[in-house]
């Protein structure tokens, strides 16, 4: 029996990817290893969204043909994702140890790919073609137990100018609500408590084949599958929360009231540069509205300071916009100059210098936002759903204002063990900038 070891890199919906391979091969006899240099196959599954990540993954890449160099010279090296589909050509050239080179697209076909090689031993470079999104694939879920992404849409059509995935990934297209219920209905019997619904545009779902907006239809549907206790939402653009969703997000107990909507920016001048659909008074008309309608609602945004053309004004109007509308969760991004983007070949790039500065400046104002916000929670109580043990009696959990990996943590203490993937009551008792501290009140439920 081959085995196979998986290195999935950048966002939750390239992870989904990096499951349903896992799921392909399972399926087709391979075994899954978690050491690299055991395997027959090393996968890295990559992202090249900007400079950083790409980074990450050639250096994930070095790494793996070293292994094949040094320790393991049976191992093949296969390499897909984000990166191959836009430099495949490139990588086959500059590392030349990688076997199989695979896109976006092609993922589907993994098995397919690697008896291909087995067959004749050369290269295979598949960056060609178009993923069938209603097939329902096998998954192999690398999240824990309780927990799992839900992809129900891919690719963009927002064409933002700083943005390279709808050239990576194509098009938006919306998966059929049946085939992505029956995968919840799945995730639910394998214990997954919490789905979190991604797309890059989550908010768009169901225009493209059905010809309205379905996302409201789509989480009232997940949310009667016995066994999911809470339904998560990323990526809701601004222009397209409408009311029916709003109203699913006031009425239904099991949606958290967790709006991740990313902003960008809040001068129209950078807006605009950056094609985005909405402008400040939209954005700030929508915040009051949420507010107003949805109780305890919280408000996560990303922003992206040095976009090109961004004047000190243009600054000064975001860190006034953060001071004034006190956003509880905000992730702060230095533009990335990336070639194949229209902002790449903007003029008044702006100086790396300058984007740290501006960068430090944004956070220092949200790191006190933050920290003010988390002292109000301080005598309340919520449910947290405990994930992990960090130290005798001590617990790290999350409520409903904080999403996997990208928001803060309760620390719990209790005399009793708690359970991995289980809810509790517990009773915030003191306060960090981004963490919460508390005391169990109740037992599971």
């Amino acid at each position: 029996m081959k085995k196979i070891y998986m290195h999935s890199l950048g966002c939750s919906k390239n992870l989904v990817d990096s499951e349903n391979m896992l799921g392909i091969l399972e399926k087709k006899g391979f075994k899954v290893t978690e050491y690299a240099d055991k395997a027959d196959y090393i996968i890295i599954n990559t992202c090249s969204f900007i400079r950083d990540a790409q980074q990450e993954s050639v250096n994930a890449i070095l790494c793996a043909a070293d292994i094949k160099n040094e320790i393991n010279n049976n191992a093949k090296i296969i390499v897909t994702g984000c990166l191959s589909q836009r430099f495949g050509q490139d990588l086959s050239k500059e590392i030349p140890e990688i076997d199989i080179i695979i896109g976006t697209a092609g993922f589907e076909n993994i098995g397919q790919y690697i008896e291909e090689y087995e067959n004749n031993g050369k290269l295979i470079i598949c960056t060609q073609g178009d993923l069938d999104i209603h097939k329902d694939l096998p998954r192999n879920t690398l999240t824990e137990a309780w927990v799992s992404y839900l992809k129900i849409a891919e690719g963009c059509s927002n064409n933002c100018t700083f943005c390279v995935i709808p050239k990576l990934r194509g098009p938006f297209k919306s998966r059929r609500i049946e085939n992505v219920v029956e995968e919840a209905m799945s995730l639910a019997e394998k214990g997954v408590k919490e789905i979190i619904l991604i797309a890059q545009d989550t908010s768009k779902y169901g225009i493209d084949i059905y010809g309205e907006r379905k996302l409201h239809e789509l989480i009232g549907r997940i949310s009667e599958i016995d066994g999911i206790r809470w339904v998560r939402v990323h990526y809701l653009y601004p222009e397209d929360i409408y009311d029916d969703l709003i109203n699913e997000f006031k009425d239904n107990k099991k949606l958290l009231k967790y709006f991740d909507i990313p902003f960008q920016h809040i001068s129209d001048n950078i807006l605009k540069r950056m094609n985005r659909k909405t402008g400040r008074a939209q954005i700030t008309s929508l915040i009051q509205k949420i507010r107003r309608e949805v109780m305890d609602a919280v408000i996560r945004t990303s922003l992206i300071t040095g976009f090109p053309g961004e004047t000190r004004d243009d600054h000064e109007e975001l860190k006034n916009f953060l001071r004034e509308y006190k956003l509880d969760r905000v992730g702060i991004f230095k533009y990335s100059r990336e070639e194949d983007t229209p902002a790449y070949r903007l003029p008044e790039q702006i100086e790396e210098e300058v984007k740290e500065q501006r960068y430090n400046e944004l956070m220092e104002v949200q790191q006190e936002i933050s920290y003010q916000k988390n002292l109000l929670k301080i005598g309340k109580t919520y449910d947290v759903l405990i994930e992990e043990k960090v130290g005798d009696n001590v617990y790290g959990g999350r409520t409903y204002m904080d999403s996997i990996e990208i928001d803060g943590c309760v620390y719990v203490t209790s005399d009793k063990e708690l359970s991995l993937g289980n809810f509790y009551k517990v009773r915030i008792k003191d306060a960090l900038e981004y963490d919460l501290m508390g005391d169990v009140e109740d037992e599971d439920y």
